[in-house]
């Protein structure tokens, strides 16, 4: 993809713009960490880049934006330019292109997210932000007062780039997180849960949220319960441990996997019934919680007599047959009993054997 980028770059300064890999790629560059999210800041405009690429092009022209689909690989390209107006903390209403990257970033929100390539796969820094990189801190570009009254959610971002990167956040950050940390409760449901997100995925999670406690932030985020909150490899199994606000924008199956989550853990174990109820996913999830072996999890479920109703040899017709009746709610709460039993070691998954257990215990 790095290849693909240059490849960009020289495309749109070969028409006599200026292009640059700018933000968090060039960031994990010089940390050496792996990334793929690469974004470009040019002197070109939307229109111009049309041009340039004729095709798989998106443009916004309100915010000076650009989706390039270019040789199978996204890029998203902005054009330099100045935020003069925001709405409701978080977006800009108003923006004026300008010439030179220098002002672009200024409208960064921290100083290690003004990392800039060029073409040659040089690093340029213009805000110190190596320096910022090395002692392992999170400042802001500028007033940080401002910043966070522009957009409140770089608190959030704040909280995230200091867990995942284990950066300090900077006294006057920290200053201004404070004084605006009442106008997180005004950001989208939708911004609060993404960036959750990145805070539990991280091997890092718990220096998160210290961070969350310490700032009082769980008031505004409408989350409780993070005490004892235990890392999944499912990000949907740490939702399933806290207390949060419906507001939050899960799927149905999201909901639904949270909702079984939930559910087992009402047991705190791990039997051979739940393991067939609630299925292996579900059930390596609340493995991690519990606190029980991966594999031990993995064993028992490869161990047990059925995997599925489908597994029983006899169906509730079958049943039916057996008792000379009609398929009916008796019929499949005889068949949820014998399930039972068969997993529980109580009868074999035997069509004799179960035959008989039929007739000696709901014949006649």
């Amino acid at each position: 993809m790095f290849e693909k980028a240059i490849e960009v770059l020289k495309l749109i300064e070969k028409k006599g713009f200026k292009a640059y890999i700018v933000g968090g790629y060039v960031r994990d560059i010089y940390l050496s960490l792996a990334s793929s999210d690469i974004d470009i800041a040019t002197s070109a405009t939307p229109k111009d880049l049309v041009k340039i690429f004729k095709k798989n092009v998106s443009i916004d022209e309100k915010y000076g934006s650009t989706k390039l689909n270019y040789k199978n690989y996204w890029f998203d390209i902005t054009t330099f330019r100045r935020d003069i107006k925001y709405k409701d903390n978080r977006k800009p209403t108003e923006i004026e292109y300008v010439d030179t990257i220098g002002e672009d970033l200024n409208r960064r929100d921290f100083t290690i997210n003004t990392l800039y390539m060029d073409k040659d796969g040089n690093i340029i820094d213009v805000f110190d932000a190596k320096k910022d990189i090395n002692n392992k801190v999170i400042r802001s570009v500028g007033n940080a007062d401002e910043k966070l009254k522009e957009d409140s959610l770089r608190i959030l971002r704040a909280i995230r780039f200091a867990t995942v990167l284990n950066f300090k956040i900077d006294k006057e950050l920290e200053h201004a997180i404070k004084k605006n940390i009442s106008n997180i409760k005004d950001l989208s449901f939708h911004r609060k849960k993404e960036e959750l997100n990145y805070i539990f995925r991280s091997n890092n999670y718990e220096y998160g949220l210290s961070l969350i406690h310490k700032y009082k932030l769980d008031k505004y985020l409408e989350i409780s319960k993070l005490k004892k909150l235990k890392q999944t490899s499912d990000v949907l199994g740490m939702w399933a441990q806290i207390s949060y606000s419906d507001e939050y924008p899960f799927s149905r199956l999201e909901r639904e996997t949270i909702g079984k989550i939930r559910e087992m853990l009402i047991y705190n174990k791990i039997d051979s019934y739940s393991l067939y109820k609630y299925g292996i996913l579900i059930s390596l999830t609340v493995g991690e919680i519990l606190g029980i072996d991966k594999k031990k999890v993995l064993k028992d479920y490869e161990d047990l007599k059925i995997h599925s109703e489908n597994d029983i040899v006899l169906n509730n017709l079958d049943i039916a047959n057996i008792l000379k009746t009609e398929p009916s709610h008796r019929t499949r709460e005889i068949l949820n009993d014998i399930e039972y039993k068969i997993l529980s070691n109580k009868l074999k998954n035997d069509k004799k054997e179960l035959r008989e257990y039929i007739i000696k215990n709901y014949g006649g």
